[in-house]
């Protein structure tokens, strides 16, 4: 199918903001991230929680949405290509999540690039998924998932594996068009690398920030030895995302290799649609989506 209506006006529109900006190789970071802000703004302020409150955990910075009763917690990292998210591009996905499953929500505000290269986030997204395993009462109740869309996708996707490799357990990985491989050439981007909302030039600039060792797990989970043994997965992906094929990719291999995966391709949507559910019908299904398997995780015997 084409793109869906309702997220056409949005493609055109940042495609056209795009345009009255100089190429992204001659813009600075800080216009880049204020440029992500505005565009996640777009969606609106999201549900109220009865506590948010930002905090540290294990010496990285967080954000916590608290719901009384609630039945697990939600380690959420966001995306940004490791350079240009921050809590609050991801404020209302992470309210809404929260609020649909009746989870506590951790946001993890871990170091970006290119203040602080790869490996930084992966060291601090580890340490908060590490101290909240191990003090899960202190954080809220019930079991510990991870969560993260695109470079949070990666990243929840490599705390999965440390998680399985340090034996702690964790109820689910809920992987949102991860990026799980930093050399990928599949057909999807080749297919649609140019003109919607990610680019060739923004993924290579983004990896030109963070500087990952491309032959390392820890950049592109792809390329574990072994998937098996890691928690049950969530992987959504977009048609019309160069993401798409890598995200297909990793939901066959840990399907292949013994993992509980379920995968879901949104027909019609491009990159980033997750943060745009009060927008576009689509998305609010994938966040519901997101929070019913989570919520379905936590209650898991």
């Amino acid at each position: 199918m084409g793109l869906d209506p309702q997220i056409q006006p949005l493609v055109e529109a940042n495609r056209a903001a795009a345009a009255e900006l100089p190429p992204v190789w001659e813009q600075t970071v800080s216009q880049r991230r204020a440029a992500y802000l505005e565009l996640a703004a777009l969606a609106g302020p999201g549900p109220d929680i009865e506590r948010v409150e930002d905090l540290t955990i294990a010496g990285v910075p967080c954000r916590l949405y608290a719901n009384p009763g609630a039945e697990g917690v939600l380690v959420f990292v966001h995306g940004g290509g490791f350079v240009i998210g921050d809590l609050d591009t991801h404020d209302e996905p992470c309210r809404q999540v929260a609020h649909e499953s009746e989870s506590t929500v951790i946001a993890v505000d871990y170091r970006r690039a290119p203040e602080h290269p790869f490996p930084a986030c992966v060291e601090d997204v580890w340490a908060v998924v590490r101290e909240v395993c191990g003090n899960t009462a202190e954080y809220g109740s019930g079991r510990v998932a991870v969560c993260g869309d695109s470079s949070g996708g990666n990243l929840a996707a490599v705390a999965a594996l440390m998680a399985r490799d340090a034996d702690l357990e964790l109820a689910a990985q809920l992987l949102i068009y991860p990026s799980v491989h930093v050399l990928d050439t599949s057909p999807s981007w080749s297919e649609h690398g140019d003109g919607l909302v990610l680019t060739r030039d923004i993924m290579d600039w983004f990896m030109m920030h963070y500087a990952p060792d491309p032959d390392d797990w820890r950049a592109s989970p792809l390329l574990a030895d072994t998937l098996a043994g890691v928690a049950p997965a969530l992987v959504i992906t977009a048609e019309y995302d160069p993401l798409r094929d890598q995200g297909i990719a990793y939901a066959e291999r840990l399907r292949a290799e013994g993992v509980e995966v379920t995968h879901a391709n949104y027909d019609g949507m491009v990159h980033a649609f997750f943060q745009l559910g009060p927008l576009v019908d689509a998305a609010a299904q994938a966040v519901s989506q997101v929070a019913r398997t989570a919520r379905d995780a936590f209650r898991r015997t």
